[in-house]
């Protein structure tokens, strides 16, 4: 009898770590098997919106139900894909995720191009950026790849120039000559449009400018032209979970002609879909 019940007890300890097992796993392990909410990070303007009209009007459709987690800075909408808390993520260029990559050692991938919100300088002291005085203090973003993308735009217009074979990771030190000496300041891209009435001018993102009430075709004073841009958002997601069915449905979503039409009917200019659809 003794013998008897320790079998039986050792069978249904196995039996108990068998399906233990076969019930664990990473949130991202789960996104994989295409069940559930597909969970998607983005800021609030312009990706959260196109998130919201993707659910509210083509997701029930497509078979996809959206779970939408809206962010307000460029870093924890990364660090949450990794770690599996979100399934996709819809904010930021290829640029920055390729930078965040290597500084932070994490394993995330661009998938489709969704559109381009582009940069412009804005000022509250002078309408056109020729009128910026000597002395000027001109504040960009603090993150690697979106401070060289406003000083390579400062350069297209003749503001600095850069030493040459400089890329899109331009810095201050980068500056080789600066006929008006200006300042350049260093911010959080959030506290870009509070920092205004402090700057003669400050290089927002689009995100940021469309949050606080800007309207970049209408207020920036110097705008990124769209030809040849390197800077379209993109759907991104962690490495391994490129083929999730869901997240494949999502991107086809984002890149249809309904979409498009929304962001020309929305933004009208102010952000512009990265596919004719």
């Amino acid at each position: 009898m003794r013998k008897t019940l320790l079998t039986a007890a050792a069978g249904a300890l196995a039996l108990g770590l068998t399906l233990t097992a076969c019930g664990s796993g990473s949130g991202s392990d789960d996104a994989s098997g295409a069940e559930g909410p597909l969970v998607v990070g983005a800021t609030p303007t312009p990706a959260g919106e196109i998130l919201e009209y993707v659910k509210k009007n083509l997701a029930k459709d497509a078979g996809l139900d959206l779970d939408i987690k809206e962010f307000t800075d460029y870093v924890l909408p990364n660090t949450a894909l990794q770690e599996g808390t979100l399934d996709a993520n819809l904010y930021q260029h290829k640029p920055y995720l390729d930078e965040f990559n290597q500084s932070k050692g994490t394993e995330l991938v661009a998938l489709d191009e969704v559109y381009l919100p582009p940069t412009g300088v804005y000022s509250e002291k002078v309408k056109d950026v020729v009128d910026l005085r000597k002395g000027a203090t001109v504040a960009v973003p603090n993150d690697v790849t979106n401070e060289g993308r406003a000083l390579n735009l400062l350069a297209e217009e003749g503001l600095i120039e850069l030493k040459k074979g400089v890329g899109a990771d331009a810095s201050p030190s980068d500056i080789a000559k600066n006929p008006k000496n200006i300042t350049i300041k260093e911010l959080d891209p959030a506290q870009l449009p509070r920092s205004l009435s402090d700057v003669d001018a400050a290089a927002i993102n689009n995100n940021f400018a469309l949050d606080a009430g800007l309207d970049p075709r209408k207020d920036a004073i110097l705008l990124e032209k769209s030809e040849d841009n390197p800077y379209n958002n993109v759907l991104a997601v962690k490495k391994g979970n490129e083929n999730d069915p869901r997240v494949k449905k999502l991107a086809e979503l984002l890149t249809s002609p309904e979409v498009k039409k929304f962001i020309e009917d929305t933004y009208k200019g102010s952000v512009i879909p990265a596919t004719a659809g």
